[in-house]
Parts: C-alpha cells; structure tokens; sequence
C-alpha cells in the first residue's frame, strides 16, 4: 500500500509520457498509451512466407525465413517510437516490443528450429556514444518471449561505417561490406540463427552479417522491429 502510494506520488509529479505520442500515461499503461498500442501497424508477414521482407532478401541472402514487426512510414507513431528507441536513451522500448513479437513469432512454423538469436552489432565507438546497443534490446525481448538463447558478445563490427540514411542503394551495400566477424565461429556452425535488427531499410546490413554466418556453415532467418 505505502509502495503503492509513492509510485502514484512520483506519477504525479514526474508523470511518464508514451513513446508514440507523448501524452500523459495512465497508472496502468506502460511506455505505449492504449490508442498508440491499439494502432501498432503489425505487418503480419510472420503468416506469409513471401512477404516483402522477404522479397526484399531475395537473391542476396540464403535465408530460412525472414520477417519486419511493424511498419515505418514518415511522420508516423512508429518513426517517433523507433526515434524514442535509438536516440532518447529508452532501451527497454525494444524489449517490450521483443515480447510483444515473440507471441507472434510464436506461430511460425520454423520458429522451434531457431537455436540462437543474434543482433547486429554495432561498433565499440558509436556503441560508447549510445550506451547501448538497441538491436540487443529486441533480441532479448524476443529470446525470453520465445525462450531461446542469445548473445551480444559473439558478433563483432570491425569498423565504424558512416550512416547508411543519406546513402544510395549500391552505396549502402559496399559501406557495410567485410565489416563483421564472429568472435567463437565453433559457436555458430551448423546453428540456426536468427538474426535481429531495428529497422530494414536496403538489407545490405543484414545481407553482409547473415552471409558471413553462412561461410561459416550456420542457417539464418531474419527480424526486425520495422520495415521502412
């Protein structure tokens, strides 16, 4: 009761705001307000092998199966959402959205045939200017959700590249080639790995990472927590 009490105090005078809109949240909501999860634009591609992530990867990676959570137009409720994540210093973001998806995950068929979930890393210099990772976030959300095992340790980026935002399609592709390795490569032979980012843009990240676990005789499917 007493507990109780001063968590209603500390709402009152520093009242949480949602991650989508920023209105005020209500004692019983938690980063998103009801309207923001109500209106989540879920694509639902876990129910269509070929759906436009998918097609996307075609002929550029060999992949189980490859899905994107929500998503991610200008101007919208997810980009504010997706700014809040990487940005604003709100990582658990990412987890409660690695939850959420796991119980649709749940319903892929070769979900049970994952043995380990793998975010992309990012380099130790922009890791230092975050603080954290945001891809580890969702891939922890979905690894508990999913009960499955994950690490943020094995995957290693040996450069800093410069932002893929501005960058054409063939640029985006050649600034993340021959940037990753794998620390333990006896960890990930003849595992199936499900690999996770925050938002698919080109692929050309995702492509780069999946191939080299492949060279070094994994499987991989594919997750993100949008698709722009």
């Amino acid at each position: 009761m007493i507990r109780q009490y001063f968590q209603d105090v500390v709402r009152l005078l520093f009242p949480s705001t949602c991650v989508g809109c920023e209105i005020s949240l209500l004692s019983h909501e938690e980063l998103l307000c009801t309207e923001c999860l109500y209106h989540l634009p879920f694509t639902d591609f876990h129910l269509d092998s070929e759906n436009a992530t998918a097609r996307q990867l075609w002929g550029k990676l060999d992949f189980q199966f490859a899905v994107s959570m929500l998503y991610l137009s200008k101007s919208s409720r997810v980009e504010k959402i997706v700014h809040n994540f990487k940005y604003g210093n709100q990582p658990e973001i990412g987890y409660c959205l690695g939850k959420t998806y796991a119980r649709k995950l749940a319903q892929v068929p070769d979900i049970e045939q994952i043995d380990l979930i793998l975010p992309v890393p990012l380099h130790r210099s922009k890791l230092r200017k975050r603080g954290y990772n945001q891809s580890s976030y969702f891939a922890k959300g979905l690894a508990e959700g999913l009960e499955k095992e994950w690490s943020d340790k094995l995957l290693m980026r040996s450069k800093a590249t410069i932002s893929q935002t501005q960058k054409s399609r063939s640029d985006r592709y050649n600034n993340v080639e021959n940037i990753f390795y794998i620390k333990d490569k006896e960890a990930i032979k003849d595992k199936h790995i499900l690999i996770v980012d925050d938002v698919l843009t080109t692929g050309a990240t995702i492509s780069s990472l999946g191939n080299v676990l492949i060279d070094l005789g994994a499987q991989v499917s594919v997750a993100t927590m949008a698709r722009a």
